[in-house]
Order: C-alpha cells, then structure tokens, then sequence
C-alpha cells in the first residue's frame, strides 16, 4: 500500500468492526493458521456489513469465505511458490482490466470449495479451482494469491484497483517526506536523553544511527560495534571508518557462549543474550547507567512481523533485536526504534533523503547474528538417502510453507532447473528446500552429514569462502544484479573435507518473498573454483528454493 503512495496500517485481526469505520478499506492477511482449526485468528464478521471494502489475501479469501456461509477443506496438495492464474474477463473494478492467464505466487494448503451467497469465482489456477472470488455489489473480494508480493507480475496493479478504484484513495504517502517526522518523533521520545547504538554497518543501523544524530545532535548520540566473531572478512574495518563509532572486541565472549549449541533458535537466543551482557557491560565502564542513556536500534518493521510481533503473527525467525532482553529493555522505556514502522526500500529511501553513500545503501543485507546463523550444525552423524525424486539431505532448514515457521531436512536434485525444484517443493511437504550439486569431486551418496557445532574453524572456513564470493559477484557486477547473496556452511562431507558451502542469491523488494536467481555459467565456474580451494570444502551447492517455501537464510 505504501509503495503505491498510500497510508496503511497494521491492526490485530480481532479489532472490531467500529473501531475501523475510519479506514477506506479493510485488507485481511495470510496467515499460517486453519480455518478449520479450533482457536485460528478471525475477525469482526461486522466488518463486512459496514459497506466497506474488504478485500481477503489467502488464509484472508478462506477466512471470508467461511465466515460468510462458504466451505473450506485442507487441500490435497500445497502450493508454495509460481504458479499460473486464469482470470477471467469481467467489468468490476477490482478485476477488471487484469483478465488472462498470469505469473503469481502461492503459498497456501487450505482451499476454498463452496462458495458464500452473492459470489463468484472469476480466477483459478491448476490445482486451486477458486483463487479469486468476488461479490462487487458489496466491495468483498477474496484471492487465494498473494498480489502483495514482487513475483506476483500483476500483483500492484491488483493492490492499485483495490486501493483507488474500489476504495477512492489518493496518493499522498512518501517515505522520504517523513524525514522531519521521525526526527521529532525520536526527540519526543528520547526527551533530554542520549542515545547510545551498537552499530553493525549495515544500511539499517546506520540510518537510524544518522537520524538520531540529527534529530538529538552528535554529542547526545554514541555508537559501539561489537565484534563478536561472527562477521565477514573486513567487516569489522569497513564499520572502523563511521564517525562516532568505536569498536569493542568480544569473540572469546559470544564464541564461548555458543561452543557446543547445534539449534538454530537457540542460537539466535544466546546471541541476543550476549549482546544484552556486552551492552550492560559497556554502559557501567562508561558511566551510562543512570537514565539519561537509551539504547537505540535499527529494527525494522519485517524484524517484528518474522518474530510475531502481534499476538497472531507466526513466528518465521527470532530475531535477535526481538529476544527477551531487548524486550526487557523495551518494557522499560529504555529503547528507541526510528525505523520499526519501515521496510528495507523504505529505510534506503529514507538514507538517500539523508545523503548517506551509495556504498552503504546498497550493501547486501546481512544478518545480526552474523555467520552463527550460516553456519549450520547437526547433533548427530547421517548418511545422504536416495529417493524416487533426489538424495535427501538430513540437514534441517528453516522454511515458511504456509506462512508459519518450519524446520526440515533439504532435498538435492541433479539438474539446475528452478521450475523443477518448485515442482517438487509443491509436491513434498517433508523438505523445505531444494538444491543442486554445482561443485563436487565426489557423488553427492557418498557424502555425510556429520556431527559439529559452532568453532573458531568452521567459522573461519566460512569466512574465506564467504569472501572468494563476494569478491568474485562484486568484479563481475553480480552483486548489482541480485538483492541479497548468502553464502552458507552445511555440515555435509568426507573425513578430510567435512563441509559443504551453498550458494543462496536471490531476488527480492523488501525480504518478506524473494525468489531464487541464476547465475551466468562462467561465474558460477569461477566461484565453484575459489570456494573449492578453501581447506575442507567437499562440494558446492546451490539453493533453487524461492521464499517461501524456504527463508532467505538457511536458519
């Protein structure tokens, strides 16, 4: 809504109906829960006699349909990813003019079957008979796609009819225009204060580290860079070089912490503890305890959604801005957060506004957690298994079928083919992700997962075929081509080369969805070589698995 100039809001889904004769229009979420289910989210059923419009996106369109006398049953299939919809012609003005067969994404188990009084279906794609319905005499819309995302082709004209041809809005949102507002509100919240961030060098630290210089001045705002061991090569310099920045070297602490720690949440919870220990540590050695000190971060809005920042959002990651600690802090009063009501393209716009450098604001996003969350661990040894349709990998990633958190092993096909791997992906519900051998002297059989943790070693191997990557993607111009590159270790090898590296670039807007891309065979050659020639690589592999049904990171 926002990118087509548009004010919107996020509400929990049980606010009532009276409490949102305000808006010009209703839109109704995905979501990971059942309809069917006992306790699934639902909303005012008077929403949809006020004469507003509403429109239903997924679980939404099911929802809908539900509470309106329709019938939903769990489908015998899932569909995760592209898929095709036929649209059919009609003159509403909600579909109208969008009529014909299409690129859109799914992410849905559930379906609608009967319809409720005074609808029609007017879409459908293969293998999901109603994915649009409309009743325009009441403005209620419901499609089982999601227009919202960028791989849906005609995804923001969907939102643009819904938005001033179904709701009459105008266009008067900008994020760069909010500038001076998010200045005074960091001033009201802040009060006489000073803000003190641990900055990590990325675009989302450093616009809110910048807008609070600006808003409060340069003496009431410090920041600290903690390194804790888990950074890219030449991470730690390029942070070095930000005014008012000093660097606190805490490796053997987060190092210590996480020695022996093989799940990936637990992982993320330790790391969100540590940094709370680090803070506290370096607020009491330089006399900030008492209250004219707040922490400031650079949270975005993606951060809450992907922790369950509301009481029905499922939790697709921890994120460690989002831990109990920082909660804690957040409790207190002891926090300021200029970007949490931001998307990513909203925080560039908002530091192009500001005048920070290109080289900053079109880094690759990278994690908090650093290279913990990409270097991956197993509890126990496991051989690679043949199956009808690849060789099952048991090594578990995290993924967003259905919108809701999920954990399973990987499959590993023999052919770099994404329509392929969506296939399989709509097909299996015991994987999250697929894959293909790109680099590797040996059969992937002969292969094995073994048992490890989190070490100075791993990590380091990571780190140098971390850099051999982006090295080669940032000569080639690569990296300008792709939204964000992860470079992930895996516990998959022989007795000499214990590890696997995969490659994850992938195409993305905001982080929410993004879809995996490929890579030019000459590139793809060099970086197998350079990742190859790290000690204790056994193989290269590459990720063919779009968001969802799997994360952008591995963990």
């Amino acid at each position: 809504m926002r990118e087509l100039g548009v004010y919107a809001e996020v509400r929990a889904c049980e606010t009532r109906a009276e409490d949102l004769v305000h808006a010009r229009g209703i839109i109704i979420s995905g979501g990971p829960a059942s309809v069917l289910e006992a306790g699934s989210p639902t909303v005012d059923p008077a929403i949809f006699r006020t004469g507003q419009p509403v429109l239903g996106i997924c679980y939404g369109q099911q929802l809908m349909a539900h509470l309106l006398g329709g019938e939903v049953r769990p489908g015998e299939r899932g569909e995760y990813g592209l898929a095709m919809l036929d649209l059919d012609e009609c003159c509403d003005p909600f579909f109208g003019s969008l009529a014909g067969r299409q690129q859109i994404w799914m992410s849905h188990r559930d379906s609608v079957i009967g319809l409720p009084p005074g609808f029609s279906v007017v879409g459908r794609t293969d293998t999901c008979a109603v994915a649009a319905i409309a009743a325009p005499e009441r403005k209620l819309y419901g499609v089982q796609f999601h227009p919202e995302v960028v791989h849906t082709v005609r995804g923001q004209q969907f939102l643009a009819n819904f938005v001033f041809r179904v709701c009459g809005c105008v266009r008067d949102w900008d994020p760069r225009h909010r500038v001076p507002l998010i200045e005074e509100e960091i001033r009201e919240s802040v009060g006489r204060r000073s803000v003190f961030f641990f900055v990590s060098g990325g675009v989302d630290s450093t616009v809110a580290f910048t807008l609070c210089q600006r808003a409060l001045g340069a003496e009431r705002v410090r920041g600290v860079y903690v390194d804790t061991g888990l950074m890219r090569e030449g991470e730690t310099e390029f942070v070095r070089r930000m005014p008012g920045v000093t660097v606190e070297h805490a490796a053997g602490q987060f190092l210590a912490a996480l020695a022996g720690v093989t799940d990936p949440e637990q992982k993320r919870h330790i790391i969100g503890e540590e940094f709370v220990r680090v803070q506290e540590r370096i607020i009491e050695a330089r006399h900030l305890l008492d209250e004219q000190w707040i922490l400031g971060q650079g949270t975005i809005y993606p951060d809450t959604i992907e922790s369950g920042g509301t009481a029905n959002a499922a939790v697709i990651k921890t994120h460690h801005n989002r831990v109990a600690g920082i909660q804690r802090l957040i409790e207190c009063g002891r926090i300021v957060e200029p970007l949490k009501s931001l998307y990513k393209d909203e925080v560039r716009e908002v530091g192009r506004e500001l005048g920070l450098p290109a080289e900053l604001l079109d880094r690759h996003p990278f994690p908090g957690p650093g290279l913990a969350i990409r270097c991956l661990c197993s509890e126990f040894d496991a051989p690679v298994c043949r199956t009808p349709d690849g060789w099952l990998i048991p090594v578990n990633s995290v993924g967003v079928q259905g919108d809701s958190r999920s954990y399973a092993p990987v499959l590993a096909i023999d052919t770099l083919d994404h329509a392929r791997a969506t296939m399989l992906i709509n097909r299996l519900t015991t994987v999250n992700r697929v894959v293909t051998p790109v680099g590797t002297p040996a059969p992937i059989e002969s292969l094995q997962v073994r048992a490890c943790s989190l070490t100075p070693e791993r990590l380091e191997r990571l780190r140098r075929a971390d850099a051999a990557v982006r090295r080669l993607s940032h000569e080639s111009g690569y990296d300008r081509r792709v939204w964000q590159f992860p470079v992930i270790l895996i516990p998959l090898g022989t007795a000499d080369a214990p590890d696997s590296v995969v490659l994850r670039p992938v195409d993305s807007v905001d982080g929410m969805t993004a879809q995996s891309v490929g890579m030019d065979p000459e590139l793809l050659r060099a970086i197998c070589a350079a990742v190859m020639r790290v000690y204790g690589i056994a193989a290269v592999l590459y990720d063919l698995t779009h968001k969802p049904p799997g994360t952008i990171e591995w963990e």
